[in-house]
C-alpha cells in the first residue's frame, strides 16, 4: 500500500550525510515506544526525547528535521496542531501517519503543509524510505496511501460531490439527457450543463461516462467520517 512522487536516494552517513532527527508526535507511550525503536535501529536516523515538553514546546526548542506526527489522537484537531508546528518550526518536515487516508483528508492535510503523509498500514521498510526520501529535498511530497486516493489526487479530484451534483450524475448513468434530467429535476439545462462542469472538474473526468466510472471508483471511500473533524474548527482558520 504505498504510492509515491518525487521518489529520489539519499546519501547515508558513510556518504557524509548528518543523522535525520526526528520528533514523534504521539500522546500514547506504546506507539511512540514503538516508533523510536523502528527509527533508532536506522543508522541515520536519531530520535529526540519527549521529555515533559507539550509537542509544539519541544519542536520549537529541537527543531527537528523530521516531525512524525499521528493525527488520530481524538482530542487534537489535526490542522490546528500542524499550523502550530509550521509556526514554530517552518523548516522542519511533517510527517504524518493515520489509519484515514481520505481524498479530503489528505489534501488538507497537503495544504497546510504535510509533506509525507502515510497510512498506518505501511511497512517498517517503506516508512523508513519515506522518511529518508522526504528530507532529500525541500522539493519532496512523499505518500503512502491507497491506490485509490493517490490517483484521485494525481487526478485533481478535489472533494465529494454535492447532494444535487450526486442527482445529476445518477440520471447520467441512466442515460438520460441534458434536457430528460433538467425536466425531471424541475431545473433548466443550463443549471444541468452547470452541475456537469462542477461534476467533471471534481473528478478530473473528461466525458459522462468517465465522470460516473470514476466517481463509482470513489464513492466507497469519500464519504468516510472521522472521529475529530479534520479542518479542525468551523471556520477552517
Amino acid at each position: 500500500m504505498i504510492s509515491q512522487r518525487e521518489w529520489r536516494p539519499v546519501a547515508s552517513l558513510g556518504e557524509g550525510r548528518d543523522r535525520i532527527r526526528i520528533v514523534i508526535a504521539d500522546e500514547h507511550t506504546l506507539p511512540r515506544e514503538v516508533l523510536r525503536e523502528v527509527l533508532l535501529a536506522e543508522e541515520d536516523f536519531s530520535v529526540v526525547d519527549d521529555g515533559t515538553d507539550s509537542i509544539v514546546d519541544l519542536v520549537a526548542r529541537a527543531r527537528p528535521d523530521v516531525v512524525l506526527l499521528d493525527i488520530d489522537t481524538p482530542h487534537s484537531r489535526p490542522i490546528d496542531v500542524v499550523r502550530r508546528l509550521r509556526d514554530v518550526s517552518p523548516d522542519s518536515v511533517l510527517a504524518v501517519l493515520s489509519m484515514y487516508d481520505d481524498i479530503q483528508l489528505v489534501r488538507a492535510m497537503l495544504e497546510v503543509g504535510v509533506r509525507c503523509y502515510m497510512h498506518k498500514g505501511i511497512s517498517r521498510r517503506d516508512l523508513v524510505a519515506a522518511l529518508r526520501s522526504v528530507t532529500s529535498t525541500d522539493e519532496q511530497v512523499t505518500l503512502a496511501v491507497s491506490r485509490e486516493t493517490f490517483v484521485n489526487i494525481e487526478s485533481g479530484y478535489s472533494g465529494p460531490l454535492s447532494e444535487r451534483e450526486q442527482e445529476v450524475l445518477a440520471l447520467v448513468a441512466a442515460a438520460m439527457s441534458n434536457r430528460q434530467i433538467a425536466a425531471r429535476l424541475s431545473v433548466t439545462e443550463g443549471t444541468v450543463k452547470r452541475h456537469l462542469r462542477n461534476i467533471f472538474n471534481k473528478l478530473g473526468a473528461v466525458s459522462r461516462l468517465d465522470a460516473v466510472n470514476k466517481h463509482s471508483e470513489i464513492a466507497g471511500g469519500a464519504g468516510r467520517a472521522y472521529p475529530w473533524s479534520p479542518l479542525g474548527d468551523e471556520s477552517g482558520r
